[in-house]
């Protein structure tokens, strides 16, 4: 492997919380400048999600932590908090890689227990993100579910998804398969600013295009929407229409959650870019993590005549509540706009 000899030492004391679950090496490489790759061996694949999280699945698998795409308001961040690294920089540039998912994976689907339920991908860090270039972790998670039947859900705002993309019609043909692209900013310096690590607005309305050409639907989720950056009609206007243009077969909108330390980062992040926002968002928020049921119905009003405009309700029809068992969503509001 190329990167032999570029190991970092890693003392017993060094690292404890990658110590904890199973850290072989930490290795970084000019090719990915700043981000350090922990590679570490996995106990188990597929992770059961607790009942009181009302998700429409039940299994997920995550070949990473942490993720290079920088979003200044993922919500996992506080995850790697768990790995004594913190959720801001740290989360954007120390990835942790599950270099064996895949025989632990293929191991756990062929239990006689395991029920085939659908198992979604891409519900905490993408699994497209830039490390997925080196490690190459999808295919070998793709097939094993479809090879063992299981159905399966991909979410990401990833253009390598286009590299598997025969892969994943081809499990189709097995096992249900659906296929979600995340695209909230159609702003081209917002995005910059926002999600700095990832492909652009342009290259993901492409990327939605490529899963329509590989005979796939392509819902997408249009979130989060950001209170006053976002949220007008000008801006969902134009974002609908050219999600429609590409192709996409469905759209899911909800607002801004800011739960835990994410909360911290995005209002640092907040104050630097746009300071005169600071105010209004502590206003909006001050009550919690989410927004407050007055604005979300301002918002359910603004979007629904939209998703209508441009055909992009799910079963031609607007609606609230959970989201479809076949679609992705990462972290839904308590009572989600849906569509």
């Amino acid at each position: 492997m190329r990167w032999s000899g570029q190991g970092i030492a890693v003392d017993d004391g060094a690292l404890p919380g990658l110590q904890r679950i199973g850290l072989v090496r930490s290795v970084r490489t000019p090719q990915f400048d700043g981000i350090t790759f922990h590679e570490v061996l996995c106990k188990s694949a597929l992770n059961k999600i607790p009942a009181a999280s009302m998700l429409p699945f039940r299994f997920t698998v995550n070949g990473y932590r942490g993720c290079s795409h920088a979003c200044r308001y993922c919500f996992a961040r506080p995850t790697h908090e768990y790995l004594e690294f913190d959720p801001g920089a740290d989360f954007d540039s120390q990835i942790v890689v599950k270099t064996n998912i895949v025989d632990v994976l293929r191991r756990e689907l062929g239990r006689p227990s395991w029920r085939r339920e659908t198992v979604a991908l891409g519900t905490n860090t993408d699994p497209y993100q830039r490390a997925e270039g080196r490690y190459a972790l999808m295919p070998g998670i793709i097939g094993a579910l479809a090879a063992s039947g299981t159905p399966l859900s991909i979410l990401t705002k990833g253009t390598l998804l286009r590299r598997d993309l025969d892969l994943i019609a081809d499990a189709g043909q097995r096992v249900p398969v659906s296929v979600a692209i995340s695209l909230a900013v159609g702003d081209a310096d917002l995005h910059k600013d926002v999600e700095p690590g990832t492909p652009s607005p342009q290259a993901r309305l492409g990327l939605i295009a490529a899963v329509r050409e590989a005979g796939l639907d392509c819902h997408v989720m249009v979130a989060p929407v950001l209170p006053h950056l976002t949220d007008s009609v000008e801006h969902l206007d134009g974002l609908l229409g050219q999600i429609a243009a590409a192709g996409a077969t469905s759209v899911t909108v909800f607002g801004l959650h800011l739960r835990s330390s994410t909360r911290g980062w995005f209002m640092s992040w907040l104050a630097r870019s746009h300071p005169e926002l600071v105010a209004p968002y502590r206003q909006l928020y001050r009550r919690g993590a989410y927004l407050p049921q007055e604005y979300r119905d301002v918002l359910r009003t603004r979007v629904a005549p939209l998703v209508a405009k441009y055909g992009l309700a799910r079963d031609g029809h607007s609606f609230r509540g959970a989201p479809a068992a076949a679609v992705p969503v990462t972290e839904p509001e308590p009572v989600p706009t849906l569509f």
